[in-house]
């Protein structure tokens, strides 16, 4: 990867950094079988800036998440450079916290295990620039994270035998809109994902034409939070909606698409078919985009569950649906019904950790450590990097 000079200073500042924040401490390593793996995760792919320590046994040890709401909700969108700027602050800090919160040293650490992509290139070097430093300077394991993967695996966290392999999965973040079959780490079928936004994207998009200000929350929060708090109080019928990938060449398709309807919503705007500072028509139009975006999504996951059924010939065990946008309870109801109706169990992860966290980062280390799945200190960010091109591990490869 080719980096710009901004983006290069930003890795060098944050290698520096970090290393003034947390000294230089002696190696030592750690008996598996005296204590669960406990593994260091850090997350900064887009404007989140997390890490945590989390054992094998499904422990979190202590976490540490901080937002930027309040640095890009005036410019409508994340800003990748600022985003970048505000990783490379509070990094060193966060993770100093984090080793303070679980009452651990650097020494205690069995593994680093770090974001490695798909997401913002700047923010993604300054999180990869802190993890290979960590694991070189404390000779221990650097493990590289796929973003997605982390999403599609963090229901197993502490639940190995309750979320068993194969398990269909539906990734519902601000970057992805995918289902696919987990057959195991690192083993993932595509089926469907989104031909143009993401789900996230639409929630957002849409709060903005509306004119809703953003939910400032340490857990969860955003464009997308604050319309579906307004929707509860709408009525959804009021403003009908077309529904996405309906027509006879599309409606069998498990893949998603969203730009029509947020194109809707920009044209009733334009044509003030609603008034954006009105609170009833605002909860109104939420209810009715949320109302249309979750009947896409019960659909279509309907569709992947047929396909790795008869296509796949693979029996999944369970529904599990993780990502940003699987903390909006609306969504979670009707996947749900549409999982009790496959004789499946819905299994989603808390929300706060739906979205992005370092726990899950961590969580993800634990089970390529368990697997021998480790990387070497030069690894580089991937800024674009499809879930499906993860392929089986055979011992002796690179893990990602």
């Amino acid at each position: 990867m080719t980096l710009s000079y901004k983006e290069l200073e930003i890795v060098m500042l944050a290698r520096r950094s970090l290393i003034r924040t947390l000294g230089w401490r002696g190696i030592s390593t750690a008996s598996e079988g005296r204590r669960p793996l406990r593994v260091l995760g850090l997350e900064t792919s887009c404007d989140d800036t997390a890490a945590a320590v989390v054992t094998s046994d499904g422990s979190i040890l202590a976490e540490t998440n901080v937002h930027q709401h309040e640095v890009h909700e005036k410019h409508g969108g994340i800003v990748p450079l600022l985003a970048a700027d505000r990783h490379l602050q509070k990094i060193p800090l966060v993770v100093r916290e984090t080793l303070e919160k679980a009452e651990m040293r650097m020494e205690d650490i069995d593994a680093v295990a770090v974001t490695r992509g798909p997401g913002l290139p700047a923010s993604l070097v300054v999180g990869l620039a802190a993890g290979k430093t960590l694991a070189a300077v404390h000779a221990k394991p650097l493990i590289g994270v796929h973003h997605m993967e982390a999403h599609a695996l963090m229901a197993r966290m502490g639940a190995e035998q309750k979320v068993r392999f194969p398990y269909l999965c539906l990734l519902i973040s601000g970057g992805h809109t995918l289902s696919l079959v987990v057959h195991d780490v690192n083993h993932h079928s595509l089926i469907g994902q989104t031909r143009d936004e993401s789900v996230g994207v639409a929630f957002d998009r849409v709060a903005r034409e509306m004119g809703l200000p953003w939910i400032d929350a340490q857990v969860g929060g955003g464009a997308g939070a604050a319309l579906e708090q307004i929707a509860r109080d709408g009525n959804a019928a009021r403003f009908p909606m077309p529904m996405p990938m309906n027509q006879s060449n599309t409606a069998r398709d498990p893949g998603f698409s969203f730009s029509g309807i947020m194109s809707h919503v920009a044209r009733m705007r334009e044509q003030r078919a609603f008034d954006h500072t009105c609170h009833q028509d605002q909860a109104d139009l939420a209810a009715a985009f949320q109302q249309t975006a979750v009947t896409h999504l019960q659909k279509k996951t309907a569709l992947a569950l047929a396909h790795a059924a008869n296509v796949l010939n693979t029996r999944v065990t369970a529904l599990v649906v993780s990502g940003g946008v699987a903390s909006n309870q609306a969504v979670r109801q009707s996947l749900n019904t549409l999982a009790r109706r496959n004789h499946l169990p819905l299994i989603c992860p808390p929300p706060r950790l739906c979205t992005d966290n370092g726990v899950m980062i961590a969580w993800v280390g634990i089970e390529r450590l368990r697997r021998g799945m480790l990387d070497p200190y030069d690894i580089d960010f991937i800024q674009r990097w499809p879930l499906d091109q993860l392929k089986p591990y055979a011992p002796g490869e690179s893990s990602t």
